[in-house]
């Protein structure tokens, strides 16, 4: 009788294994918005759903780091759902304290930009195999608007 266990744990175990899971990338993190007690910037991210039925997302973390340093980190609680057998682009928005950014003056006066490290953490709700967290991280830089931007 162990024997039979065994083999149906290692049956369900390779199966589970095999199973597509949804494919995420980052696409742009770029400046969003300004407003008096903080600056926005905004993650697109593109994931592919590869079910035929539309899959919820639970739950989207996230982590903005500069310099080692944390920055902005947060949860947007049920952003939607991912249509079936499709590519979604969704918007994650970052919210950042002017208190932070002047803390990494240093980093933004050499060159006028943000080197920054985003984890991001998306939750899916699977039928069948139950909550996955999906783990994406990038690297890059983010160039800050000047003046002539805005006039």
């Amino acid at each position: 009788m162990a024997e039979l266990l065994d083999k149906a744990k290692n049956f369900v175990a390779e199966k589970i294994a095999n199973i597509k899971k949804p494919e995420a990338t980052v696409t742009d993190v770029d400046f969003k918005n300004v407003s008096r007690d903080s600056v926005t910037f905004n993650a697109k991210v593109s994931i592919m759903n590869p079910y035929s039925t539309s899959i919820p997302i639970c739950e989207i973390s996230y982590s903005l780091k500069s310099a080692t340093r944390e920055i902005a980190s947060g949860k947007i609680p049920d952003p939607g759902s991912l249509p079936g057998n499709e590519t979604t682009l969704l918007d994650v928005p970052v919210k950042v304290p002017y208190s932070i950014l002047l803390s990494l003056a240093r980093d933004i006066g050499r060159d006028w930009d943000i080197d920054y490290e985003l984890e991001l953490g998306f939750t899916f709700d699977l039928p069948i195999i139950g909550d996955i967290t999906m783990p994406l991280s990038t690297k890059g830089e983010i160039k800050l608007p000047t003046f002539s931007d805005f006039f």
